[in-house]
Parts: C-alpha cells; sequence; structure tokens
C-alpha cells in the first residue's frame, strides 16, 4: 500500500493499477465551534491514516423516484466532511493537477460519487483531485454578519491544500486545472472572481454552469429570514446552528422547492433568477462584485478557459418530473418562458425554430438558453481565448425524452461509460468513441490549455460539437442568441 506524507500526517492508499488515496482531510471538521467559521487546518496526526476508502459526506438529503435514479447521491454519515480523494499515476514527477467540483445545486453532490472515480485521469498522467465542501445553509447561509461564501472557503483552502502537498502524490502545483458541473462550474467562474483565489489554479472548465449564479446581499438576508421562519427561530446563524441536522435540511429543501414553484422577485430577490436559495454571495470582501463583471475588468485573465452546455439541458427537470407534459398551452408554457426573461416575442421565435415541437420541448429550449447556454456565450465573450463546447449526445432514457440534459457528460468526461451508477441515464450502449474523444479533450487542455478546436471569438463564435458524430461548428443557433441580447 503506497504511502504519502503530507504536511497534516503520512496517508496510506491503494495501488490498483494507478494509486489512489481517499477521504483526506484538507480543514477541521465543520462542527461545533467551527461551524459558520473560515475553514480550519486539521488536527495533524503521526501514525499512517487509513484513505482507502471515501470519508464523510457533506450533510443532505437523498432523492426519491426516477431523479434519485437518474441523478444518484452518495451520502456517508460523519463530521469530518471537508476531505478530499487523489488518483495518481505515480508518486514521482511532475504530473498534470485535475481537481474537480461537484454540483448538486449546492446543496447536495460529493466528491465521492463513484462516476467521478479519477482512475482513468491517472491512467492517462494526470493527478485527478474530488473534493468536498460546506452545502446549503452551512456553506452559503448569510445574514450580512461573519464571513460570507464559507462553501467557496473550502473550495479555496482545498487548493490551497493541493498547492502545498500534491507534489508528494507526484502532481506538479505549477500546472492546476479546476473543473466542475453544474453548481460546481458556478463555483469554478466565481472563483476565477476572486482575489483569495488568484495563484490556485491555472486552467479552468465549466460544464453546465457560468457567471450568473449569485446573489447579493439583500437577497441572501431575505432567503435567511425566510429558512429562520420556516424553523421557528432569530435569524441568526447561532440560533440556525440549534437546529437539528435532519430538520434543517428539510427546510432546505423546503425553500428550494418554493422557489421553483413561484420564482418571484419579491420574497426571493436574485433568488428568483438563480433559483438557488443558498449560493455563492456578492458580498463587496470576499466576492467584491459579481463574477461576470469582475472577469469582464480582467479578473482571471492569465486563467485558460473552457466552458460549454449540453444541448437540451434543461429536460432533465422537466421530462422525469412531468412538468414538460403539463405545459400543454400556449399560454402556459408562454408565461413560463417569461419567467425565464423572454423577450415578448421570443416564445414565436422559438416555436419557429423547433417545428413540429410540443409546449413542453419549446419551454426546455427557452429554458436551457436562458439559465445555462446564453451565460456561457457570455463568458466567453469576456473572457478571451476562452474555448467552447456543446455535448449533444442524447440519453435513450425516458423512451429517449431526456436527450442530452444536465449532468450527461460527466460519464463521458470521466470516462467511466461502465459505471452502474451511470447506466439508468446512459442506457445499455452508450459510445465509447464518444468518451475517448471528450475524455483526451479535457487532458488536453489541463496538459497544454489546448483542447483541440480553435476558441471563441465574437467574430467567429467557433464551438466543438460532441455527438456520435463530432466537429466544430460557427455561430450556432444564431436567432435564439440574438433574442437573449439584452442577457448581461
Amino acid at each position: 500500500m503506497p504511502l504519502v506524507s503530507t504536511q497534516y500526517g503520512p496517508v496510506r492508499g491503494t495501488d490498483a493499477g494507478v494509486l489512489s488515496f481517499k477521504g483526506i482531510p484538507y480543514a477541521a471538521p465543520p462542527v461545533g465551534p467551527n461551524r459558520f467559521l473560515p475553514p480550519r487546518p486539521p488536527e495533524p496526526w503521526t501514525s499512517p491514516r487509513d484513505a482507502r476508502s471515501y470519508g464523510a459526506t457533506a450533510p443532505q438529503t437523498r432523492t426519491e423516484g426516477i431523479l434519485g435514479e437518474l441523478i444518484p447521491r452518495t451520502i456517508i454519515p460523519g463530521d469530518d466532511y471537508l476531505n478530499l480523494n487523489v488518483w495518481t499515476p505515480g508518486l514521482s514527477g511532475r504530473a498534470p493537477v485535475m481537481v474537480f467540483i461537484h454540483g448538486g445545486s449546492f446543496t447536495s453532490g460529493s466528491g465521492a460519487l463513484s462516476v467521478y472515480d479519477g482512475t482513468r485521469f491517472a491512467r492517462d498522467g494526470v493527478v485527478l483531485v474530488t473534493i468536498n465542501y460546506r452545502l446549503g445553509a452551512d456553506g452559503f447561509l448569510w445574514f450580512g454578519d461573519g464571513t460570507p461564501n464559507l462553501g467557496l472557503l473550502d473550495q479555496i483552502a482545498a487548493l490551497t491544500w493541493v498547492r502545498d502537498n500534491i507534489d508528494g502524490f507526484g502532481g506538479d502545483p505549477g500546472n492546476v486545472t479546476i473543473f466542475g458541473e453544474s453548481a460546481g462550474a458556478m463555483s469554478v467562474c466565481t472563483l476565477l472572481a476572486m482575489p483569495a483565489a488568484e495563484g490556485l489554479f491555472h486552467r479552468a472548465i465549466a460544464e453546465s454552469g457560468a457567471a450568473h449564479n449569485t446573489i447579493g446581499p439583500s437577497s441572501a438576508r431575505q432567503v435567511g429570514a425566510r429558512l429562520a421562519a420556516a424553523l421557528g427561530t432569530a435569524p441568526t446563524r447561532a440560533a440556525i446552528a440549534r437546529v437539528p441536522v435532519a430538520r434543517l435540511l428539510a427546510a432546505q429543501d423546503s425553500l428550494s422547492q418554493q422557489v421553483a414553484a413561484k420564482p418571484r422577485a419579491k420574497p426571493w430577490g436574485d433568488v428568483a433568477r438563480t433559483l438557488l436559495p443558498f449560493s455563492p454571495v456578492v458580498d463587496g470582501d470576499l466576492l467584491p462584485a459579481a463574477p461576470l463583471d469582475r472577469i469582464r475588468a480582467g479578473a482571471g485573465a492569465d486563467v485558460d478557459l473552457l466552458i460549454g452546455t449540453n444541448s437540451e439541458e434543461a429536460r432533465l427537470f422537466l421530462v422525469p418530473t412531468g412538468v414538460g407534459a403539463r405545459m400543454n398551452t400556449p399560454f402556459l408554457y408562454a408565461a413560463a418562458a417569461l419567467r425565464f426573461g423572454l423577450p415578448v416575442g421570443g416564445v414565436r421565435r422559438y416555436r419557429a425554430g423547433l417545428p413540429g415541437a410540443t409546449p413542453g420541448d419549446v419551454l426546455a429550449a427557452v429554458m436551457t438558453d436562458s439559465y445555462y447556454r446564453i451565460p456561457a456565450i457570455r463568458l466567453a465573450e469576456a473572457h478571451q481565448g476562452t474555448y467552447v463546447y456543446e455535448f449533444g449526445w442524447r440519453s435513450p432514457a425516458c423512451d429517449g425524452a431526456l436527450g442530452a440534459c444536465h449532468g450527461l457528460e460527466l460519464a463521458f468526461v470521466f470516462d467511466n461509460l461502465d459505471d452502474p451508477s451511470a447506466a439508468p441515464m446512459l442506457g445499455p450502449a452508450p459510445p465509447q468513441h464518444l468518451a475517448d474523444l471528450v475524455h483526451k479533450s479535457w487532458v488536453d487542455f489541463a496538459v497544454t490549455g489546448d483542447p483541440g478546436w480553435p476558441p471563441y471569438t465574437p467574430q467567429q463564435r467557433i464551438s466543438r460539437h460532441f455527438n456520435t458524430a463530432s466537429g466544430t461548428t460557427t455561430d450556432d443557433r444564431p436567432t435564439e442568441r440574438h433574442t437573449w441580447q439584452n442577457l448581461r
């Protein structure tokens, strides 16, 4: 069993062709006196720590029904959940490093999902790291006092650990690529704009998330007040800390369901736009301004960037739940489209571009563009030299109606098509040649900063399309893009 010394103590991992080390603490357990405080160093240890299995994961609830099958969660109880996992081709040398930040709407997920297993990255010469961070109220609740954005500070603490320790695992701390999906991608784009994260990574990949998903201080206080009212406590972190965890998690889920059902600005503020009650806050200090504004002003300009989306992101939220099928009249889906900021007349343009589409299909296209595709384009326009992709292979799940939905690309990125947890979404015969291509593009970008196609510019708008037959395209769906020209 391989042994590595870290700054806090030795860890003993597993050798199964590539070396893996799991559940390594990068910060102290965020409980008791450490709760609602910035991450603190873990207590050092002297005897080799067993790092052969995943450590605890952040508190979260399980998802039932078909969504739980399509997007499984791994929940491991324990307080010591600020930990990370490392896969490496060997302990000597200086291999490129990739650090994955998981998604889950900032309220669920972990670095311990089997589909995130980094064996294939290590096989291809990359040191792969997955991390956990504080979620929900513990990570993002803020009443205006104390330290905000604790979940982001956890991510920065993990990246600091990588900088200080990864050379012992055969990694190069001078060549670190962060990448994430959904809330993880939003985290990546927010870290680009945070002064405290400068210098901790050199390349970044954002999958299905961009720089639009932050909220202001007043909206954060509104969320805090609604959470406290639901729990019957005072609107303070100290009062929230006294609430049993299971009750707090249930209240968090309830708030998410409420804003999804009625995303109105008066009770929710910015959350009516982001649909994420617990998310990064533009506090003016740790996050001085909205990430996109910071990036337009030059933040992260020296970081190579790859960003993209899936062609039918929103179908994950509309098809299994039956919401899309219930949008069965023009009035219903037009009203829903307006909620997502679609300008007057926009629905007509989307219908013209989707002949024969159902109302639910049109709504899915509007939601995908509003929440994912157009924000990705805005970031590519703001960050010179960005590479853009779109993942278009369609899942056979739900009788083929799920399409190229949110989260579908992950098993291809990690080259883990054989992972049993991915089978409900991938079906019986996902194309291995597509996984080979996507995975190689991510590895090439981490190694060289070039994924294999030209960068995106406002003049050419070149993007890479991944599908059964892949290739590059220029200015996809310009009519829809122009429809959102006022979306900042």
